[in-house]
């Protein structure tokens, strides 16, 4: 016959077994991270340099159920690059919501000024020297190779060592004030052309307009060889 002690103690055991079956399974952090990391290096694929995604561990006081299978989503506002946040959801078998921290960094080459560069001078290859660095960590937009620049000119004066921005350069005038230009239009089966003299500077696909010989005003786009493309 078994003694009371034992008896108790199978009871306690079978007790804590039927509680620990009914207590939910919690979720861990690492796979959290992972399912964050993968999801900013898909938003990113194509981007030139090399990318590294960090990724911190969500706030350790929560304690989330088990999910098979959360989706990680960019936060209202958030983009992939630099310091960012990422929200992370689950929908079976309990649905919630957090929200964690990552950084995006590309390492890169970029293009920047060699020597400073005076306002609306075309800049020249041997102007310019490629530096290496985070393009998170640099303004928007900036050149990451010499084509982007060469040939255009600096809306602004800059000093030496300047990431060259691409919103900040002017693309060669391919039309100039007061220069004899050639309008022309085509449809199906026709195309028409004429002479006329152009009232503003543009580069190539920018706005222009330009004056016939009868005084009349035509706006048209500017295209390279001093042509003015024309829709009637």
């Amino acid at each position: 016959m078994p003694s009371p002690l034992s008896t108790l103690a199978s009871v306690l055991l079978l007790f804590s077994g039927a509680v620990a079956a009914q207590t939910p399974a919690r979720q861990d952090s690492l796979p959290l991270r992972n399912v964050v990391e993968q999801f900013l290096k898909v938003q990113v694929a194509g981007l030139p340099g090399e990318v590294s995604v960090t990724v911190a561990p969500p706030d350790a006081r929560l304690s989330l159920a088990a999910c098979p299978a959360p989706q990680a989503f960019l936060a209202p506002g958030s983009r992939a690059w630099g310091k960012t946040t990422v929200g992370v959801r689950c929908t079976a078998p309990s649905p919630w919501v957090i929200y964690m921290q990552a950084t995006v960094t590309v390492m890169a080459d970029y293009v920047a000024s060699a020597v400073p560069l005076a306002q609306g001078q075309p800049i020249s290859q041997g102007q310019l020297i490629v530096m290496k660095g985070d393009l998170t960590a640099l303004p928007a937009g900036i050149a990451t190779e010499m084509s982007q620049v060469v040939g255009r000119s600096a809306a602004v004066s800059l000093p030496s060592g300047a990431p060259m921005r691409l919103d900040t350069l002017r693309s060669k005038p391919v039309v100039q004030q007061g220069q004899l230009v050639k309008m022309v239009s085509s449809g199906n089966g026709f195309s028409v052309s004429a002479e006329a003299r152009a009232i503003g500077t543009a580069s190539e696909g920018q706005v222009v307009q330009v004056r016939t010989p009868a005084g009349q005003q035509i706006t048209g786009i500017a295209r390279a060889g001093g042509l003015v493309e024309v829709a009637f």
